[in-house]
């Protein structure tokens, strides 16, 4: 599939701000399944200085200050897709069994396996935690094919848990979102990271985006798109899988990754600091995900 996307954030201020320093995962990566044809991120007010880098997990990254007096900030991210699609007919009731990716972890001195080490251990959104084990655990027998307990607890959180946007924040603990069965994408990406970390297994967060296609008859609405959240958990000698929880699927040709890292915050679409004197701010997103004719 090829795809636009259109990322538009809006801050406006009751007062003026004298300064702002940013930063912005909002350009896609590219992916063994995916390609960025082209992107650009677009700042009004035009940024004082604007730097291009790649973040410690090789992210594309943009840094831009602004040193004039300003009301509002709008950041436009533009960027042209390509995904490819991956099997739906893939089997993951063979290859390595829970006990062997435990095993691997431990014994796998290859790159891939010691830097997806870092991904098993606690992140500043994600801790380890016996009840998250509990919970996991029963899905996680060690005999059983590991990408194929992953597949079934993927829908275990779609089957047990309710999509409510605006119950949680950015910064709603999991406990929360396991006491009240509710959350959001970020939510249950978090909340499987955790699971699979505390039994010991590498998982990393994924932001981006996904088609959401409308119901038949009906046209798509420019900006009813959001950004989206998934994780990828690793297995020694066969690599990263990509699962969405939301929606209880394997991420596919209409998923495109922005970036990943440890959990939401090593990727946040937009954050940073303002300089004035205020400490309120309004905010507007509006994403649009539109497929192209190759």
């Amino acid at each position: 599939m090829k795809y636009r996307v259109q990322h538009i954030t809006t801050y406006s201020y009751p007062s003026l701000v004298s300064q702002c320093h940013n930063v912005a995962h909002l350009l896609p990566r590219d992916t063994p399944t995916q390609r960025c044809h082209s992107s650009r991120l677009q700042v009004k007010p035009r940024p004082t200085v604007s730097t291009n880098r790649e973040d410690y997990f090789g992210n594309p990254t943009r840094h831009f200050t602004i040193e004039h007096p300003h009301r509002s900030l709008v950041v436009t991210a533009t960027s042209v897709v390509d995904t490819l699609p991956t099997a739906d007919n893939l089997n993951l009731d063979i290859g390595n069994s829970c006990a062997d990716v435990q095993r691997l972890l431990q014994e796998d001195t290859s790159e891939p396996t010691l830097l997806a080490r870092e991904f098993a251990v606690n992140s500043p959104l994600i801790a380890r935690a016996d009840w998250l084990a509990q919970y996991a655990a029963p899905t996680f027998t060690p005999e059983r094919p590991f990408l194929g307990a992953v597949r079934e607890f993927v829908r275990r959180i779609f089957t047990e848990f309710t999509y409510e946007s605006g119950f949680t924040t950015v910064t709603t603990a999991l406990e929360h979102v396991m006491k009240h069965k509710k959350g959001v994408c970020q939510d249950f990406a978090h909340l499987a990271i955790g699971c699979l970390r505390s039994l010991g297994y590498p998982a990393r967060y994924v932001s981006g985006y996904i088609e959401t296609l409308p119901p038949p008859g009906q046209e798509k609405l420019v900006g009813s798109d959001a950004s989206h959240a998934w994780f990828s958990v690793y297995s020694p000698g066969e690599g990263w899988y990509d699962f969405d929880p939301t929606n209880d699927l394997i991420v596919g040709e209409q998923h495109i990754a922005v970036g990943w890292g440890r959990d939401f915050s090593d990727v946040t679409p937009l954050k940073g600091v303002i300089f004035g004197n205020t400490s309120q701010q309004n905010l507007s997103v509006s994403v649009d995900v539109r497929r192209l004719e190759n």
